[in-house]
């Protein structure tokens, strides 16, 4: 970033708060300070960077403190080539608190660690002398046309990481050609990510024990123009996430669960753990069952994606109740520990949905290869969770603008060096498993 002006040492984010030090304030923020004494306000990372003086000491004024930026982060920002790169910087940048909740998994993490190295014990059988010059990525979900096999997945509370939450993220996903996934829990309305213009959107779903409120939910969503729903099968109860219950997690007193405001549903309590584990405890229908994928079908004319299967079993339970697809999901490990990687499952649903209907895959995609390995072991698509997260708090809409860029582009370049000019022409036979090789080790 060239700058021809005289820096006080760090530039200045409008709208913003600021950076103090990097100590430990005594409510876990990695000291930041914030208008009012807030130690949980948003950070915007998505406006023109600017030079600034120092900061006087007198009465704050009735505008938002500016985000002092170190050169140090900053340029780090600019020399982003990948989207883990992301994850360091928002560290960084966000309070301990939101950055825990963001990245952490269940209990020992070990499916949090394993939904990423999975992917890298697939390897590639690349062919070659085939004319790579035009390379399409285009495809079709439940009828709608897509500029590539990547798609955002729902991720709660997104105002924690940026000022315009959601919004940045619908705006970076439509911009990109591909379809955004909003949570039942997000920080901004259906009709408020509605608001922003065109765009394919699904709308993620938690069934309440008020089946009222889930009506009043699922119908406002068809409203709002949003296209399927996913329905999260894998959350009777919440996952136990330790770093919640050390940070006594909860939203923050400046947001609220916007689709539930007006049910008196959208705030969270302060707890002596986590405040979400207790709002899903008191709000989230423990008795779900498969008739419910029957019953919703009932209230709705939106196809309905089953999330959270991984066996063969529940694949066969999910054809036969209707499911219009599948999501291979482990809630980005924060729900059972020690299941296997997503990409692990992925063969197995795809064998027992012999194409009856499609199935995605999230959880622990980071590269384009990722999204290669897992179109090649029959996912019809990706979705991403913590990549959109990461870049959001860092660099607002632009940021997930990038990530999104960047995958697409790491995918093209895999699909040019392993001979596939389309997405149909990625199969089964451009991969290595840990299956193959002990399969041929016995032969």
């Amino acid at each position: 970033m060239a700058c021809h002006c005289q820096l006080n040492s760090a530039f200045t984010v409008h709208g913003c708060v600021t950076v103090s030090d990097r100590r430990t304030g005594p409510s876990g923020t990695r000291g930041f300070k914030y208008p009012h004494g807030r130690t949980d306000a948003p950070r915007d990372a998505g406006t023109p960077l600017q030079p600034t003086t120092p900061r006087h000491t007198g009465s704050l004024s009735s505008q938002p403190r500016p985000l002092r930026l170190p050169l140090r982060l900053i340029s780090e920002m600019e020399l982003i080539t990948n989207v883990t790169e992301y994850e360091k910087l928002a560290k960084e940048k966000l309070p301990k608190m939101v950055y825990d909740y963001y990245a952490s998994g269940a209990e020992d993490q070990w499916t949090l660690k394993e939904n990423r190295e999975a992917f890298s014990r697939i390897l590639f059988r690349p062919r070659i002398l085939i004319d790579v010059s035009h390379i399409d990525m285009t495809t079709n979900v439940l009828g709608f046309n897509i500029s590539m096999p990547i798609m955002v997945a729902p991720s709660a509370m997104q105002k924690m990481a940026h000022s315009e939450g959601e919004l940045a993220t619908a705006r970076a996903s439509a911009s990109a050609g591909t379809i955004m996934t909003l949570s039942s829990w997000s920080t901004s309305s259906v009709e408020e990510v509605n608001s922003i213009g065109p765009g394919i959107r699904f709308f993620q779903l938690y069934v309440y024990k008020d089946r009222n409120i889930v009506r009043q939910l699922v119908k406002r969503a068809e409203m709002a123009g949003f296209k399927a729903i996913a329905l999260t099968v894998d959350t009777p109860r919440l996952g136990r996430r330790e770093a919640d219950i050390k940070n006594r997690f909860t939203l923050p007193p400046h947001l609220v669960l916007k689709n539930f405001e007006a049910l008196d549903l959208g705030t969270m309590d302060k707890t002596n753990d986590s405040g979400l584990a207790s709002y899903v405890a008191g709000q989230v229908d423990r008795t779900l069952s498969w008739k419910d994928v029957k019953w919703l079908q009932t209230i709705t004319s939106l196809p309905i994606l089953v999330k959270g299967v991984v066996t063969a079993e529940d694949t066969r339970l999910a054809i036969e109740y209707g499911a219009a697809g599948i999501i291979v999901s482990n809630h980005g490990a924060r729900q059972l520990d020690y299941v296997p990687a997503t990409i692990s499952c992925l063969e197995e649903v795809v064998r027992e949905a012999k194409g009856r209907l499609p199935v995605f895959l999230d959880g622990g995609v980071r590269r384009g290869t990722d999204v290669f390995k897992a179109l090649a072991l029959g996912a019809s698509g990706v979705f991403i969770g913590r990549p959109v997260l990461f870049s959001l708090a860092v660099d607002g809409e632009a940021g997930v603008r990038k990530v999104l860029q960047m995958l697409r582009d790491e995918l093209e370049l895999t699909m040019a060096l392993s001979g596939c000019t389309s997405l149909r022409e990625i199969t089964r036979a451009h991969v290595i498993t840990d299956a193959d090789r002990i399969g041929r080790s016995r032969l």
